[in-house]
């Protein structure tokens, strides 16, 4: 069944996802003190949600619990899905490699830190959460279920109108000028074409 493709597609692309992840959390473990930080309960929950959502579609493949929530999708719509996925791992790894030990899970700033405007992020601000975008619509066309398909974005949605707001203002705090005269020529999540 081209679903169940697609889910397997899904999935590896996940296990992709997470092991970028786990890599540069570990190459850089965190073993500078926070100098400043702005997070909240809600943004860590929403967090924590995400992450779940992005295992719901293991349900999808070895159950048919979630079966009464398919949705019907034209054979073809996940091949779009599956380059998106592939923009987002992609735009993920390049993320982390550009960030190197200034990331940090936390909206913080560390000992340290110093700011990184080049190689994507001479392009956007924020393009770990461009990623997280796509991976999201990805998700959506891979896995045909409105509660698995779909939990991604309906969970990142507001984690990123909540957290990104908070980011801008640590780095605003840390930077100044600076990351002001950044956010003027970059754009937060799409690369500003004009400048």
């Amino acid at each position: 069944m081209v679903e169940n493709l697609f889910t397997v597609l899904y999935l590896s692309g996940m296990v992709v996802g997470s092991a970028i992840r786990a890599w540069y959390g570990i190459k850089f473990r965190q073993d500078r003190k926070a100098i400043y930080r702005q997070e909240g309960l809600l943004v860590l929950s929403l967090a924590s949600l995400w992450g779940i959502a992005i295992l719901l579609p293991f349900f999808n493949l070895f159950t048919d619990w979630l079966d009464f929530a398919t949705y019907p999708l034209p054979g073809w719509a996940g091949w779009p899905g599956v380059a998106i996925f592939g923009v987002a791992l992609w735009l993920l790894w390049r993320s982390h490699a550009d960030l190197g030990r200034n990331w940090s899970v936390a909206a913080e700033v560390r000992e340290r830190q110093t700011l990184i405007t080049s190689g994507v992020f001479k392009y956007m601000r924020h393009p770990m959460y461009s990623a997280h975008w796509l991976w999201g619509i990805a998700q959506a066309l891979l896995v045909h279920n409105w509660i698995s398909g779909l939990a991604s974005l309906a969970i990142f949605i507001p984690l990123y109108l909540l957290r990104v707001p908070r980011e801008e203002k640590v780095m605003l705090h840390e930077f100044g000028d600076e990351y002001r005269q950044y956010m003027h020529g970059t754009g937060r999540v799409l690369p500003r074409l004009w400048r």
